[in-house]
């Protein structure tokens, strides 16, 4: 009978199958090594992308800021300009107003009476003053209070002194509306 050792060949392949077994193992390692190289690879790829997003973004946020700051204090500016330019037009505005009060204190006075003293205080018309009788007084109390520069007068006091009546009245300025109420 022949003698056939089938061993040797069992061996080979098993030794083979161990090769091919240990190189799928290895090559399957090494590529598992690469994916996961690859995939952190990826994801610090990523993460690095992101933090350039965020410091371009925190950047422009920093800049912005500055830029609303400048605007804010621009906006300041403006209000405090447009305060000095509204105070101007005011005193610009009011400057005819006192030429044309003054023009009316001469209107409304009437005859046997005259001014000693004319003072302003703000929109306060202080008059001293004498006259022959009380009645001029009243008179004088009456034009003021028609006048559409003047509002009601306040008499302070009458006295008598060498047969004049000297008195004291002080009335308020008004801005008459002009042009109908137009500004």
């Amino acid at each position: 009978m022949a003698h056939i050792n089938l061993r040797p060949w069992r061996e080979e392949r098993n030794a083979q199958n161990k090769k091919r077994f240990v190189s799928n193992l290895l090559g399957s390692a090494i590529l598992a090594g690469l994916v996961v190289f690859g995939i952190a690879y990826y994801y610090d790829m990523q993460m690095d992308r992101q933090q350039a997003r965020n410091d371009f973004l925190r950047a422009e946020n920093t800049r912005l800021d500055r830029q609303l700051q400048e605007i804010n204090e621009l906006n300041r500016l403006r209000t405090q300009l447009l305060d000095r330019l509204q105070a101007i037009e005011d005193l610009q505005g009011t400057r005819p107003l006192v030429v044309r009060n003054f023009d009316e204190l001469v209107r409304v006075l009437p005859d046997d009476l005259f001014y000693t003293t004319v003072e302003r205080s703000g929109e306060r018309i202080t008059i001293d003053g004498y006259a022959l009788q009380n009645r001029d007084v009243s008179n004088l109390m009456r034009n003021l209070n028609n006048s559409i520069l003047f509002g009601e007068p306040s008499l302070t006091r009458v006295a008598s002194a060498n047969n004049m009546r000297q008195f004291n009245l002080s009335v308020p300025m008004l801005r008459p509306e002009e042009n109908g109420g137009e500004e």
